[in-house]
């Protein structure tokens, strides 16, 4: 078992640390949460009070963060992640960033003598609690190899999808898809109940056949009562949208269907809902229909 430092302790990184503590690691966490570390604690793991606390004897680094510069800041400042592990430890950034931004973080690992691997994972709060994420892996086949113990702690899926910031762009397609089909169902929910039919039983049928989804699956009982608990922000989609239009950019392509759901997902931000769980998109479709 490895000595893991765990950073970023949130509604994902939180019960992530605590399956690596149960699977046997030795687990130090940092975070600003007190309950959090608190929590760690209860599970057998150790409390730090800064990173280089958290990393200072670590084989293996893990970040689980907002976003590109609270991910820059903690490896890459004068007190982060590359200043104080020990050199050789494997660095698993489990957040959604830019992929420019785990390319620079690769590149300065290397030369500082760190293996890096960018690993996004996709399923939510639920998936992080039930330790059956999805993981999209870049970086090389052998610290991808290396780190299976770790996927296998807190996820059911882990593939290595190629170089170095390749696992963000295949999360940047996740996003996509998964944002797309929040605003269906979402449209779905609507069109049912707008001609009198109970949309709960409906989901039901569509669930069952091609329709079906994981989104169907885990969030359809919650989006007809409307009850948007956070398991996944939009505000954090909102984030990721703007990877995917970036990338798109980059890759000089067009992706319309994109483009609108980025928009819907904006609008749901700028009418409040940000702090909403991403199925909130019901709520957006309603207010364009004035309900």
């Amino acid at each position: 078992m490895s000595k893991i430092g765990f950073i970023g302790l949130g509604i994902m990184g939180s019960p992530m640390a605590g399956h690596l503590v149960r699977a046997g690691h030795e687990v130090t966490g940092f975070t600003l949460n007190a309950e959090a570390l608190d929590k760690l604690e209860a599970e057998g793991g150790r409390r730090a009070g800064d990173i280089a606390a958290a990393v200072a004897d670590a084989e293996i680094v893990i970040t689980m963060l907002p976003n590109h510069p609270q991910v820059e800041e903690v490896v890459l400042g004068a007190e982060g992640v590359f200043a104080h592990a020990p050199k050789g430890a494997l660095l698993i950034d489990f957040s959604t960033i830019r992929p420019e931004s785990s390319l620079a973080v690769a590149e300065a690992g290397a030369q500082a003598g760190f293996r890096v691997l960018d690993a996004p994972v996709s399923g939510g709060q639920a998936g992080a609690e039930q330790g059956v994420l999805s993981i999209m892996v870049g970086g090389t086949e052998s610290d991808f190899a290396a780190a299976a113990p770790i996927f296998e702690a807190v996820g059911k899926t882990w593939i290595h999808v190629g170089e170095h910031g390749a696992g963000q762009i295949v999360k940047a397609a996740n996003q996509l898809v998964v944002g797309g089909t929040y605003a269906l169902v979402a449209e779905a929910i609507l069109l049912m109940e707008a001609l009198g039919v109970d949309a709960g039983k409906g989901l039901d049928v569509l669930a069952g056949g091609l329709a079906g989804s994981r989104i169907l699956e885990l969030k359809r009982a919650s989006m007809v009562a409307r009850e948007f608990a956070p398991g996944f922000r939009i505000d954090l989609h909102h984030k990721d949208m703007g990877i995917v239009a970036d990338a798109a950019r980059q890759a000089d392509i067009a992706l319309p269907t994109g483009a609108l759901v980025g928009s819907l997902i904006a609008a749901g931000r700028a009418q409040g809902y940000g702090s909403l769980d991403h199925s909130a998109l019901l709520k957006v479709v309603e207010n364009l229909n004035g309900r």
